[in-house]
């Protein structure tokens, strides 16, 4: 990979024959006179952007499904009694709204259902069904194989380095927001 200053060319592949290709992207806005951390910020944003998309388009051509579904069956595959609307809201990071929605439609397909709570009727939790814990591990499996791929630019070490110094940031964020409420 070759990048000029600024990040805005990549080379692709593995070297052999191959032009610089011009990348732009929210970080192409950035030039020397900014600090640091703003560079950083549009980096990290960028790299998350490119991978999301990468992926979104996978999903919906191999399984004809969106990342908004995918995420959601993936929660509810981390947890096999199932979530609250609420919970998959917070989880997921977006509204309610979003979730009945999403909820809906995987449950027209028989991948999620409704279970009402057995201590009060008003409250219930959506779990995946068989079929969703089927078509749910197939898409899992493929998606974890093009993570692997996407990823592949850093070594092991470099990953584990970058997870470490992602964790440190994500909890100095974690702090800084407490300490404003």
């Amino acid at each position: 990979m070759v990048r000029k200053s600024n990040g805005v060319t990549e080379h692709h592949g593995n070297g052999a024959g191959h032009d610089a290709v011009p990348v732009f992207d929210m970080e192409t806005r950035v030039t020397e006179e900014h600090h640091q951390s703003l560079k950083l910020w549009l980096r990290m944003l960028s790299c998350t952007t490119r991978i999301e998309n990468e992926i979104r388009i996978r999903l919906r051509e191999q399984f004809d499904v969106t990342l908004p579904r995918f995420d959601l069956m993936a929660q509810l595959q981390r947890h096999p009694e199932g979530l609250r609307m609420g919970e998959l809201s917070k989880r997921m990071m977006v509204t309610g709204g979003n979730i009945t929605g999403i909820t809906d439609q995987l449950e027209e397909e028989k991948l999620v259902a409704r279970v009402h709570s057995a201590t009060d009727r008003r409250v219930y939790s959506v779990k995946l069904t068989a079929a969703g814990r089927r078509a749910f591990a197939k898409m899992a499996a493929v998606h974890e194989g093009w993570i692997d791929e996407l990823m592949d630019g850093l070594s092991a070490q470099e990953k584990a380095k970058l997870i470490h110094m992602l964790s440190q940031l994500k909890n100095h964020v974690a702090d800084t927001e407490h300490h404003k409420e």
